[in-house]
């Protein structure tokens, strides 16, 4: 059997104790997460352009290789974490890319937050070539990534998504299959949409408080305390649909309480920023917004509470 097939076999069986990892891409999250898979059974090829990123992986055990067709040749999973769209494409289908010499059962893995069109286009190019690619962002950041404690959303294939599961279970504690191709990068932007959305709404808390002429880093104390407690804006990411909740749903006096409170909060929050001249144009979305959000309006609710 040729090193090739055998590599295809390997990855298809998804034998952790036979088939080689490779990792294209050591920067700030790349870096952390192939440390993780040092000491994975079937051994890690790495590849970076800078020769001082890849030396700590040499001295550890690792191989490392000039090029992402190089990387191609070993290992039978391979992830991607580099910059942008550009770059994915050309370390995937460029002349010295992966799909030079990637054979039939190799899995691509692309961590990069690119263009979920750009996933579907590679894989399309790699299916050519009986070569799996999926998308799998992260979330985390790169202490997620030192501590093992990522969450990967997989667009794909159900059979790579199971070859794929164990060298990602070694930097991630959450591996979900988001979908088809494309479907992972579609979940990270979302799950990303909510973040720099909350760090907006962070920065206008934090110039109310500024102006109440309260200490925003003790603020900040708060905020990341009660988060910790309370899960924060996933807390309420429970349902499986977004229309509104219907009479009698288990959900309705749970989310309409959570409306009340919160409109109640806002209503206050924003009578205090208007006493000190500060606009605040997102509690005032959020206001108008967050009980249709919900999926639970007023009237919904009242229904609810008279037919107890």
């Amino acid at each position: 059997m040729s090193g090739g097939a055998e590599r295809s076999e390997q990855a298809a069986n998804g034998s952790a104790a036979e088939f080689r990892v490779g990792f294209i891409g050591l920067g700030n999250m790349g870096a952390p997460m192939a440390k993780r898979l040092l000491e994975w059974p079937g051994g890690l090829t790495v590849c970076d352009t800078r020769p001082d990123a890849v030396q700590p992986f040499l001295e550890s055990g690792a191989q490392a290789a000039g090029s992402a067709a190089q990387v191609a040749q070993q290992a039978a999973v391979i992830s991607v974490t580099v910059l942008n769209d550009e770059q994915v494409r050309a370390v995937v289908a460029g002349p010295a890319g992966i799909l030079r010499t990637a054979e039939p059962g190799t899995v691509v893995a692309v961590h990069s937050t690119i263009s979920d069109r750009t996933a579907v286009e590679l894989a399309s190019q790699c299916a050519e070539r009986g070569v799996e690619l999926v998308d799998a962002p992260v979330s985390g950041g790169a202490p997620g990534a030192q501590r093992g404690r990522l969450a990967v959303m997989v667009g794909g294939s159900d059979m790579a998504f199971q070859r794929v599961r164990g060298p990602f279970g070694c930097f991630a504690d959450l591996v979900v299959h988001a979908g088809p191709v494309g479907a992972g990068t579609r979940m990270k932007l979302a799950r990303n949409l909510l973040h720099f959305v909350a760090f907006t709404a962070a920065t206008e808390a934090q110039r109310l408080a500024e102006a109440a002429e309260l200490d925003i880093t003790t603020l900040g104390k708060v905020v990341r305390h009660s988060d910790a407690v309370t899960g924060g804006p996933g807390a309420i990411m429970l349902r499986d649909r977004t229309a509104p909740i219907e009479p009698g749903d288990f959900w309705l006096p749970i989310l309409g309480h959570v409306r009340d409170l919160g409109e109640k909060d806002l209503t206050l929050a924003l009578e205090l920023g208007s006493r000190l001249g500060i606009e605040l144009p997102l509690a005032e979305l959020a206001l108008d917004r967050l009980g249709p959000g919900l999926g639970v309006s007023a009237a919904a609710t009242q229904s609810e509470r008279e037919s107890r």
